[in-house]
């Protein structure tokens, strides 16, 4: 990161960070979406060169480190919003390039902004969480987050912060992995942005929230072991009750992603020990579309399957014994040509078979 010091010439980040600012202001005047624009667009130019030209490393480390010293990222992240339309583009470009922009014949295995901003600033990456709050910079800042979640670190850091607007988000050298979250950070904003969205909002929060909880299976791992109550809560409540066909489909594909993982092997165990889950899932099964039915199986199965089921979920497969053999056989009967799904529906069914008579 030592670039990051050396004099930067005279360069558009000051002004630029100033327009920004003036978004803020009201009432706003139309000239400055249309300057903001232009600062922005002559950036981009900078980072990435044109169709004539290509970029200069030297003049690109330059107003990186000119971004640092001025904070213009945090300002920039936060105002994305705000911006027009042109403006959001050239933005989502320059986070882009920017966290991703290493100097000639660098060793180093990131991004010196990236490290800034995990290391030094991490209210960059609270702020394009928060993106989701505005449908304006929803694109933007989900195509930059899915990015750099590719980072541990930064899958941490939105796993773990609990800071609200204004405050300061919390540094990875603080984060203890053992602490009980309260709901109410940035990640568990994923939530209610899921359910509650407009279908592209909804849609763009989940492919973010899915990479959080897919990339870094070990920090996952012990994160959901820590919070396993609150989080399956939240998420059988929010997402699979979801009054959305879309987000309750996808959120039970998910859930059978997560337990089926053998990284997440604790999980699963904990999760399938517990009657209220079974029952959960055995409603799926019943559910009128055959999507979410489909779904529900790949979790059903799972609690079927295990060789060391709970007394709670003995007994609920006991008393349902019958009822479930009536029903099974015919279940999604149209998949003829799913030889995998067939194949895991007679074992279900064998095992089941397998099941003592309820008294």
């Amino acid at each position: 990161m030592a670039f990051f010091f050396r004099k930067p010439k005279a360069d558009l980040v000051r002004p630029t960070k100033d327009i920004l600012l003036k978004l803020w202001q009201e009432p706003k005047s139309p000239k400055v979406d249309e300057e903001a624009a232009k600062f922005l667009s002559q950036m981009k130019v900078v980072i990435t060169g044109t169709h004539e030209t290509e970029s200069n490393p030297d003049q690109v480390i330059q107003l990186i480190t000119s971004m640092i010293q001025e904070d213009f990222l945090y300002t920039l992240a936060r105002s994305i919003h705000l911006l027009p339309f042109e403006g959001r583009k050239d933005t989502q470009t320059l986070f882009s390039h920017i966290l991703r922009f290493r100097p000639p014949n660098s060793t180093a295995e990131d991004s010196p902004a990236l490290e800034y901003v995990i290391n030094e600033r991490p209210e960059v990456i609270v702020e394009l969480c928060r993106g989701y709050e505005h449908k304006e910079s929803v694109m933007p800042c989900g195509v930059v987050l899915r990015e750099i979640l590719k980072h541990e670190d930064v899958a941490q850091i939105v796993l773990c912060d609990e800071s609200k607007p204004g405050e300061a988000a919390i540094r990875i050298n603080e984060i203890d992995e053992e602490a009980l979250q309260n709901g109410e950070g940035v990640f568990w904003k994923f939530f209610p942005c899921i359910d509650t969205g407009a279908f592209e909002v909804s849609a763009d929060a989940f492919s973010t929230f899915r990479d959080i909880l897919t990339r870094h299976k070990q920090v996952v791992a012990k994160y959901l072991m820590v919070n396993f109550d609150l989080f399956f809560k939240r998420y059988h409540d929010t997402l699979i009750g979801s009054s959305s066909y879309v987000t309750k489909r996808q959120s039970i594909k998910l859930l059978g992603e997560i337990l089926l993982d053998r990284a997440n092997y604790s999980i699963m165990t904990e999760y399938v020990d517990r009657g209220a889950h079974l029952k959960l899932c055995m409603n799926l099964l019943r559910d009128p579309r055959k999507m979410v039915q489909y779904e529900g199986f790949h979790v059903f199965k799972v609690f079927v399957a295990n060789p060391n089921k709970s007394d709670a979920v003995v007994r609920i497969l006991t008393q349902n014994r019958d009822r479930l053999l009536k029903f099974l056989p015919g279940f999604l009967d149209d998949r003829t040509e799913d030889d995998q799904f067939n194949d895991e529906k007679a074992f279900i069914i064998r095992q089941i078979e397998l099941l003592p008579a309820p008294a």
